[in-house]
């Protein structure tokens, strides 16, 4: 009887200690160390720097991981671990930016908010909201996945910058028609790869242009100062496709169709 009773205790012990193990969460799977890690989002208005190449700096401390990731600009001003509704609470942790200067393959240079992102697990989705100048949340799903060992140093991080394909930042010509006939955009756009999509960078002449739609999804500016800039997804290069930007120019904002043709 005693030795059935030890046996059961024993079962119950070694059941315990395996549960305790899985409710560990955020523990990573790799050893402490600095790594570049890919960095991806459910939304093309939720994206790294394009001279990071879609890639973040993964650092693992007693277990413990973090991405610190550079974005496009300031437009982004705080990020939160969690959902949108969760960050509007009161006490909730925001991550503060940090101001770095990025420098692009035609030699310009600007200065950019990046953040320290914290990393529950390597290759599945979780939680990330953020918060824009107009001061309004977004949730968005994220995930960071295929971490390579990397030095991190300056040296280190230009060369991860110019060993990636010159594919990922191009540019090509872009006509557009329709409307009145007043309006253009800037040509040549840049235009890159991610996620098997072309995403093209429009910049209008005119700085009323809040928000485009494109194959039924609504795209709102990127900027907030200067000409309306948008990032589209593009179908491809050397064909018409149909746009509607909506202006704010006039007494009432109105709807425009116009046709986009980018060509390499």
């Amino acid at each position: 009887m005693k030795k059935r009773l030890l046996s059961i205790v024993l079962i119950l012990s070694l059941f315990a200690a395996l549960l305790s193990g899985c409710g560990k969460a955020g523990k990573a799977a790799i050893e402490d160390g600095v790594y570049l890690a890919s960095f991806d989002t459910d939304g093309t208005m939720f994206h790294v720097n394009e001279t990071r190449k879609g890639k973040g700096i993964l650092t693992v401390k007693d277990g413990e991981m973090t991405i610190h990731i550079v974005m496009p600009s300031k437009n982004v001003v705080n990020l939160f671990y969690g959902t949108a509704e969760d960050a509007k609470k009161d006490g909730a942790a925001l991550i503060d930016p940090v101001v770095e200067e990025v420098t692009y393959e035609d030699g310009t240079s600007e200065e950019v908010n990046a953040f320290d992102l914290p990393v529950p697990d390597l290759d599945e989705e979780y939680d990330v909201a953020l918060i824009g100048k107009k001061q309004q949340w977004y949730d968005h799903k994220v995930k960071v996945s295929d971490p390579e060992p990397f030095e991190e140093s300056p040296e280190a991080g230009k060369a991860a910058e110019k060993s990636s394909s010159a594919e990922d930042s191009m540019t090509a010509e872009v006509t557009l028609t329709g409307g009145t006939g007043k309006a253009s955009v800037t040509s040549p756009a840049k235009v890159r790869e991610e996620k098997g999509q072309i995403i093209a960078t429009v910049e209008w002449s005119s700085p009323y242009y809040d928000y485009m739609i494109v194959g039924g999804q609504k795209y709102e500016r990127v900027n907030t100062e200067g000409n309306s800039v948008f990032e589209i997804p593009i179908p491809g290069y050397n064909e018409d496709f149909t746009v509607i930007a909506d202006t704010v120019a006039m007494s009432k904002p109105h709807e425009i169709e116009y046709v986009l043709n980018f060509r390499k």
